[in-house]
């Protein structure tokens, strides 16, 4: 195998040369900076060379779409902190609306709630004792069947029927006594099978009597 013959020392540059030939890369690299570099990025043109090889027009568009894109950025920017802001905002909103409800939930639950199970045929009566003119808001539900009920009161020598039903699955409102006594509810399970009746009582009475 053939190897290159090794370059005698009168062959290698000198070190005249070579500092010479590194000025020249030198200059000729500030010259592309300054001529082509420089007006074609930057928009900068000492030499006027640039405007002649429309670089500088380059750069002009170069810099704009970085100026452009600078400005979205910043843009997005603050488009992310006013979404930050309006969801902190929403959340602190949010979470009052839930205390609030949470508290007036809280604030309004029923004094007294029972549960009876009331076999097919099986009644009972439930009465809340009131002076005239109270009232208690009230609301029953029947799980896995119906009721017929009959509200009414007796009293001071008096009796009332408020309202009747049959076949009902529940119902809520208030009840307002019409004289001092015992007024409350007459449920019986006419379903085939077991009947699940929950009770929630709250307001103007003083107790409730269970007959069975």
């Amino acid at each position: 195998m053939y190897n290159s013959d090794i370059p005698t020392r009168a062959e290698l540059p000198s070190t005249r040369q070579l500092i010479k030939s590194t000025i020249i890369a030198i200059v000729a690299a500030i010259v592309i900076l300054v001529t082509i570099v420089l007006p074609s990025e930057y928009a900068v043109d000492p030499t006027g060379v640039g405007k002649m090889l429309n670089l500088t027009e380059m750069g002009e568009i170069k810099q704009q779409l970085h100026a452009e894109a600078e400005a979205d950025r910043q843009l997005e920017m603050q488009k992310m902190e006013t979404d930050d802001k309006s969801s902190s905002l929403l959340e602190s909103v949010f979470g009052l609306f839930v205390s609030s409800a949470h508290a007036q939930s809280a604030s309004e639950a029923w004094t007294d709630e029972q549960t009876y199970t009331l076999a097919p045929g099986e009644s009972i009566e439930v009465k809340l004792v009131m002076e005239e003119g109270a009232e208690a808001e009230f609301k029953w539900v029947a799980a896995n069947g119906r009721l017929n009920f009959d509200l009414h009161g007796d009293g001071s020598g008096k009796n009332i029927s408020y309202e009747k039903g049959r076949g009902v699955p529940g119902q809520d409102g208030v009840l307002k006594a019409a004289f001092s006594g015992n007024h409350g509810w007459f449920w019986r399970n006419r379903d085939k099978q077991d009947v699940q009746l929950t009770l929630s009582v709250r307001g103007a009475y003083s107790d409730i009597i269970v007959y069975k």
